[in-house]
């Protein structure tokens, strides 16, 4: 090969190398500007009811005195059904005649919270400990008074479950959301079609049996005021309420 071809040889392979360059560097460029305008794939989202956004304050009591903070204040029932509550007078819880459970959502006023030594022989659903403490209340307008239950004192110290068993909140507010219907159901106690699971359980307690764990979708057997009540759920509505 004379050198007039060997130039010629050369300047094309070059002339090649730089179109293979160019093509590079296009597709590079390309596909930066591709990544640059891509969206981002979709990340799911977890769905927060509203119920489930609700603020339910804590006292978090420690003290007799932290209790007593609550005194001349109202509070309201949570744990529906399940607080017994017996007369009070003379300073004294009488145990000897329970008056039943607390219904959900039922307002206290506080007026004092006391500490008293139990009988064996009467059973609670909070321990007794060395001595029980209670909270003296009165309801509906009315200046009876009442005891509940919500703590005790043993040799570990005080134990209380305030936080446990009422809103200090009026959960007509908490729950501002809820349907008027819901509502008025919840204050006669009384389980509708279309009520959730949560709704059913603050109107009729949270003593129950159910089904299944599906929170929801679910048939639950509910014990109010010594009679059972089954309410099915489908999709967190009741559909379905019998009593027995």
């Amino acid at each position: 090969m004379d050198l007039e071809s060997a130039k010629k040889l050369s300047l094309g392979m070059m002339a090649i190398l730089l179109v293979a360059v160019g093509i590079r560097v296009y597709f590079i460029h390309q596909e930066r500007e591709e990544a640059a305008h891509a969206t981002a794939p979709s990340q799911p989202t977890m769905q927060i009811s509203d119920d489930d956004s609700v603020f339910l304050r804590k006292l978090y009591p420690s003290s007799i005195a932290d209790v007593k903070a609550l005194d001349d204040k109202s509070v309201w029932v949570m744990a529906a059904g399940q607080l017994d509550y017996f007369p009070y007078s003379g300073h004294r819880v009488d145990y000897a005649h329970d008056l039943g459970v607390l219904p959900g959502a039922e307002q206290l006023h506080v007026k004092d919270v006391v500490q008293q030594v139990k009988s064996a022989r009467v059973v609670t659903r909070i321990p007794s400990g060395d001595r029980q403490v209670s909270l003296v209340f009165t309801r509906d307008g009315s200046d009876k008074e009442y005891a509940v239950p919500v703590g005790y004192y043993d040799a570990d110290g005080y134990t209380f479950l305030l936080d446990n068993v009422f809103f200090y909140d009026d959960p007509h507010q908490l729950y501002k959301h809820w349907s008027a219907d819901a509502w008025s159901a919840i204050d006669h106690h009384e389980a509708k079609p279309g009520m959730s699971e949560r709704q059913v359980g603050l109107a009729l307690g949270q003593v129950s049996d159910s089904d299944s764990n599906d929170i929801g979708d679910r048939t639950v057997e509910y014990y109010n005021s010594g009679k059972k009540i089954n309410v099915t759920f489908v999709n967190d509505k009741a559909t379905g309420i019998k009593p027995e």
